[in-house]
């Protein structure tokens, strides 16, 4: 084993952890970090978990919304 993959950590099949790690790192967002995005950005289907709108405070901008219009 040459010096360069002496102190690195391998699976049983001979993946080198340290390299994938290090790919990962340099890939981008992950699934989750995607899906948070586009949460906050344009909405989407599932992804109520990741925003951080305050549902009653809309609820109670609207209904002053609709009351101011009367």
């Amino acid at each position: 084993m040459n010096k360069k993959h002496e102190n690195s950590a391998f699976t049983v099949v001979g993946t080198n952890i340290d390299e994938v790690k290090k790919y990962n790192e340099q890939s981008g967002m992950s699934y989750n970090e995607v899906k948070e995005w586009m949460a906050k950005t344009n909405g989407g289907h599932g992804t109520g978990i990741y925003s951080d709108t305050d549902i009653e405070e809309v609820k109670k901008k609207l209904l002053q919304s609709t009351e101011n219009q009367k």
